[in-house]
């Protein structure tokens, strides 16, 4: 029956549950099934009630966070950390945010489970990350996991059709587009695309009437609230948005895809307790590590997809960043020139901007 949802509906539930504090039941082929909860959003109440089954409770977290917190991740990519019976709801949200590692050291060792197959962990981590939760879970066992799921009015999402989706990136659609006169141009166009997963929506920016024979003049830009909007002086994403937009303007053609992944990827909230990190003197991407993310963890994939549906194949890319350029020449956009975005150095983010250098490859 078509109103049963499918495992793309099931997801986009079960990252609301997540955010919400509900648990959600993972299973394999194989029966095996574990009640999976959010770390961050949980509460005492429901925490007590997953202690009180059967099995033993661990926090998953990535390897990235298991480093921070000396834990050894025999699972490689990530760690399941054991909960004392002593523990409560602050040691578990102490494990899975790093905002008071160095004002209240954690006490260890902490225990790491290593026997027994971490496959739910993983699409557990997978779906607080898309989520835009911190990458922590808990996670215990549960006898017939369909059963429970049911009986608690849980959803039930099964892994082996869960995985793909996870590991890939959601088809998109266009919504609308219409007509938007800007500052740089009166001749500008939105589009906005929709994926399939429920996921945010994308933009892109049409300055003119770019000729879809020719290599058309792009940036792909990722959201920042906090530079975009508020003009923060601690990254230059703000002059480059605007940068491009004005380059567009001059030229009378343009294409700027907005792609609404916030702090490379991992969420507002989460970027965050980036900066919150770095005034402890942490630079970008050692923050990203501490929270358990890796240095970016963005998909611009999605731009190629927006191009292509738009009908273009080339582009000359208004770009710093090696990593956009080698993504659309794998994925069948030619890019036939790099054109440099060099704006909004500020004494602010000068050493952010020399941390991309040096660790992300950007070209400055």
């Amino acid at each position: 029956m078509s109103l049963i949802p499918d495992i793309t509906e099931l997801l986009a539930r079960a990252r609301a549950d997540l955010r919400m504090g509900v648990p959600v039941v993972l299973m394999d082929d194989t029966g095996f099934g574990v009640l999976a909860a959010s770390a961050e959003t949980i509460s005492p109440q429901r925490l007590a009630d997953l202690r009180g089954l059967c099995g033993d409770p661990v926090v998953t977290i990535t390897g990235r966070r298991a480093e921070t917190l000396k834990a050894r991740a025999y699972d490689g990519d990530l760690a399941r950390i054991l909960i004392p019976e002593d523990a409560d709801i602050g040691w578990v949200q102490a494990v899975a945010d790093p905002s008071d590692d160095l004002s209240s050291p954690m006490k260890g060792p902490l225990m790491t489970k290593r026997q027994g197959n971490a496959h739910l962990h993983r699409i557990a981590i997978a779906l607080a990350k898309s989520a835009r939760l911190l990458p922590a879970a808990i996670v215990v066992q549960v006898e017939d996991g369909r059963t429970f799921a049911a009986s608690h009015g849980l959803t039930c999402i099964d892994h082996t059709r869960a995985a793909p989706h996870l590991a890939g990136r959601s088809a998109l659609h266009e919504v609308v587009a219409a007509r938007l006169p800007m500052e740089v141009s009166e001749a500008g166009r939105l589009h906005v695309f929709r994926p399939e997963d429920g996921g945010e929506e994308h933009y892109a920016v049409e300055i003119g009437r770019p000729d879809r024979d020719k290599p058309v003049l792009a940036r792909l830009h990722s959201a920042c609230f906090t530079g975009d909007l508020m003009g923060s002086l601690k990254c230059d994403c703000g002059p480059q948005l605007r940068g491009a937009l004005a380059q567009m303007g001059s030229e009378g053609a343009g294409v700027l895809l907005y792609l609404n992944q916030e702090g490379r990827g991992i969420g507002l909230a989460n970027k965050m307790r980036a900066y919150f990190l770095q005034d402890q003197g942490f630079d970008t991407v050692e923050a990203n590590h501490r929270l358990g993310f890796e240095d970016d963890e963005r998909d611009f994939r999605l731009g190629s997809d927006i191009l292509k549906s738009l009908g273009f194949n080339s582009v000359r890319l208004l770009t710093n960043n090696p990593a956009k350029i080698a993504m659309m020449e794998r994925t069948g956009i030619a890019v036939t020139e790099r054109v440099p975005l060099k704006v909004g150095e500020t004494a602010h983010n000068r050493a952010y901007l020399a941390t991309k250098a040096a660790k992300s490859g950007h070209l400055l």
